[in-house]
């Protein structure tokens, strides 16, 4: 294939989605939202106790990842942009409301400062469907045995992270699998 025709799934390399995960070109993803704890309303030996917890999911699953992502966009670029058009703004009202602008995003941000959300991944390579299920169970089990809320993701929720990690919106699990999709059943 010729560089320049490369498909934004082939340079990221997403193959396709699967009835449990996310099929890329190292194998097959499994993510599980893992619910945050406020550690600061913890004792110091309840944080202890989540820690050991941790290690012994980690030691029960070895080769599972941690991520943890912003649950909504960033409004960091927005922010810069409103800032550089009030610095060259001569016209005082414009400036008070691009000035106007950046606290609203300010708000919004520190309103979503703490949605976070964390994800376990489990890569599966070279295993055949029942395996992955049997293997997406019993990660499940895992986690939950650890007193940790934990869901396996379904392709919506894949989906609305992709697009937030790829700076999009957090809708989205709306958008279609292909581009144009929504043309093609309208008959458009």
């Amino acid at each position: 294939m010729i560089k320049g025709k490369r498909s934004t799934q082939d340079l990221i390399g997403i193959k396709t989605f699967t009835k449990y995960g996310l099929d890329t070109m190292s194998g097959e993803l499994l993510f599980y939202n893992v619910a945050p704890t406020n550690i600061s309303v913890l004792s110091y030996a309840n944080i202890e106790i989540k820690i050991r917890r941790l290690m012994l999911i980690l030691s029960a699953i070895p080769n599972i990842e941690i991520s943890c992502t912003d649950f909504c966009e960033c409004f960091d670029d927005n922010k810069a942009y409103l800032q550089s058009r009030k610095e060259k703004e001569t016209n005082p009202k414009i400036k008070e409301l691009l000035q106007s602008d950046i606290q609203h995003l300010d708000v919004i941000q520190t309103e979503s400062a703490t949605s976070r959300q964390f994800m376990f991944i489990v890569r599966c390579k070279g295993m055949k469907e029942e395996q992955v299920f049997q293997l997406s169970n019993r990660v499940e089990k895992i986690i939950s045995e650890q007193n940790f809320d934990v869901k396996r993701m379904e392709k919506p929720d894949i989906k609305r992270i992709l697009a937030v990690y790829f700076d999009d919106s957090k809708y989205g699990d709306l958008m279609g699998d292909c581009d144009g999709e929504k043309y093609l059943q309208s008959g458009v």
